[in-house]
């Protein structure tokens, strides 16, 4: 590869660094071809899966700032540079690595922060962003409604009291 070329497959990579939300890297050993182009369909749009020299990648994520991954760039490398949801990501990366054990998740990075590979695991086992949101929006629609319903019981709690109290001053005065 000559010089020209090095620099600016760096160039891109940085570029990919830095404008993905999260970057994971796996060891590709063993894989065909086909496995490799259904494991890029597998991810379909919310991540971009490219195999990169580790003496490439290592240079272009110092330039970005992650120096935290030179640990990780051992053995041939392939990098899945998310952009959608990280969790769908994962979790597409962990299914396909059950499926085809020679694919291996050696670690990544998050928001600038390295994550090792029981780290990516542990993101793949959380619930969709989807998920977080709509759960969270029928807790506080439950929360809204146990409020409403303690402010109609007042009135009527009221309403019940008052009559008990002239029922009972009725009885009294007879």
């Amino acid at each position: 590869m000559a010089r020209a070329d090095k620099a600016t497959a760096v160039a891109e990579l940085k570029n990919e660094f830095e404008g993905s939300a999260a970057a994971v890297l796996t060891e590709y050993r063993g894989l065909t071809v086909a496995q490799l182009k259904e494991l890029r369909t597998s991810l379909g749009e919310n991540a971009k899966f490219a195999v990169a020299k580790n003496t490439l990648t290592k240079i272009a994520a110092d330039e970005a700032g992650l120096a935290g991954l030179g640990s990780l760039l051992t053995g041939p490398t392939a990098i899945a540079f998310v952009n959608g949801d990280v969790v769908e990501a994962a979790k597409g990366l962990r299914d396909f690595a059950k499926a085809n054990p020679l694919l291996v998740i050696k670690g990544g990075v998050l928001d600038g922060k390295t994550l090792d590979a029981t780290e990516i695991t542990k993101l793949a086992d959380l619930e969709s962003r989807e998920v977080i949101l709509a759960k969270l929006a029928g807790a506080m629609k439950a929360k809204q409604s146990a409020a409403a319903a303690m402010f109609a019981a007042l009135p009527t709690n009221m309403a019940q009291l008052a009559d008990a109290l002239r029922a009972k001053r009725e009885e009294a005065g007879e």
